[in-house]
Order: structure tokens, then sequence, then C-alpha cells
């Protein structure tokens, strides 16, 4: 397999606090890594310096082996790599296909095309395996699993990379949350690379290749999931 990022000795400091302390890793095409940590372990910070979010105060990025620096989520997101916040940053009041096309809809001599609009969501939703009961209403009144599938596919449909996911199912059911689990394995089967941040160390069991462990700003652990337990990777958390 071959890096698609890299991140070389990266650190943040807010004022007195060292958010992320000599940071180094690598994602490679096609796999899904986990990153853990405890509430204010870093794991945050560190993704949205990978996302453009935050500039890093020292250290360097690379993505395809080329050095690149982001000074903001639109210079990440033209390489290919984009950020899913918990928020989805959807608009309620448009439907599916409003909610993928928006700032990029199709047309023609100033008219909308949206029968075409709406044939490429319902596509790639498909390719998530997720069927809405209705593409046409507001996304406001879909489910929390819905909603978080048309932000999936948003980035999808406009060809990231490199999807970063914070807390995908922090706020969804069992049976959502598991929605989103095979969304993700989809995605990886279908060759996208994936950074999942999340506190539910079943799902990094189930969906993760390799688990990146933050504790106080420093990376703790970097791990094959195939070689460890749930028992290791919290004692990593705790421990260090």
């Amino acid at each position: 397999m071959t890096a698609l990022l890299s991140a070389k000795n990266i650190s943040k400091s807010y004022g007195g606090v060292r958010a992320v302390q000599e940071v180094s890793l690598e994602v490679e095409s096609g796999e899904v890594v986990a990153v853990v940590g405890d509430n204010g372990a870093g794991k945050s910070t560190l993704t949205k310096i990978l996302a453009g979010a935050v500039r890093p105060d020292s250290g360097y990025l690379s993505f395809k082996n080329r050095a690149v620096a982001f000074h903001s989520p639109k210079d990440a997101q033209r390489v290919g790599i984009e950020m899913l916040q918990q928020d989805l940053a959807l608009i309620a009041d448009f439907n599916a296909a409003e909610n993928l096309f928006f700032g990029r809809e199709l047309s023609v001599l100033g008219f909308l095309r949206s029968n075409k609009m709406l044939n490429v969501t319902c596509d790639v939703l498909n390719q998530l395996g997720v069927s809405l009961p209705d593409h046409k209403v507001p996304v406001r009144f879909l489910s929390g699993g819905q909603r978080q599938a048309v932000a999936i596919g948003r980035v999808v449909a406009w060809g990231s990379k490199l999807i970063i996911f914070d807390e995908p199912t922090a706020a969804l059911g069992v049976q959502e949350s598991r929605q989103v689990l095979e969304m993700i394995k989809r995605m990886r089967a279908n060759g996208r690379t994936i950074v999942l941040i999340t506190h539910n160390m079943d799902h990094v069991m189930e969906v993760a290749d390799r688990v990146i462990v933050m504790r106080r700003g420093k990376k703790v652990g970097d791990l094959a999931t195939r070689d460890i337990k749930i028992a290791d990777i919290v004692h990593l958390i705790v421990a260090g």
C-alpha cells in the first residue's frame, strides 16, 4: 500500500496549552484509520490540521508524496481531503439533491437541471447502500442516519480521496449507527480512504484497519487492529 497522506512532527499550541506535540503519522490509500483518545487528547486538533481547518505551528504535511500547506479547508478540499463535522453542515430546508449540489448546481442557460441532480443523488446514495423514503423532502424531516448519509454522499459525489469523520455515530441510535458503519465499509471497498475520530471502541475494532491513540497531545500508539484487543487501546488511552 502507498501512503496517501503523511504528517511529520506536527505541533500546535494555544497559549500555554500544547494541543499537539511532535506527532507523525501516515494514512495509506484505501484504509480506515481510527484516531482515539480521551477528551483533550489532541485528536480533534490533529485531524483539523489534516483537513486544513487549523494551521500547525511546526511540522509539515505531504499528500501523494507532494508537500502541501493548507491555509483553509478549501486548500485541503482541492487535493481531495474533506472533513465531516458532527453538525454535518446541511441546510435543513433543502432536500438531499439541493444539499449535495449546493454551490455546485447543474444548469443550462440559467435553468437548474433538477432532474439530473436528483438522479445523481440517487445514484450516489445507492452506492452507499442508502435508500431515502422521499428524495424531495427537506432533510430536516429525515432521520439522523439519513442526514448523515446525505452529508457523506456530498463528499463522495465530489471525488474526495480522503474523508475525515468526526464522531459520525455520536448522536445516533444503534440501528442508525449500524447504517453509518456499513457505509464506511462500502466506501473502503470502493477505494476511499477514511480517518475516523470516535470514542466507540467496538466501532474501532469493526471498521478500522489501524488505530492511532492520542494522549495529552502526543501519539502514544499506532497499531493494527488485527493485532490488539479493546483493552490494549484503553490501556494506552489511560496510561500512555
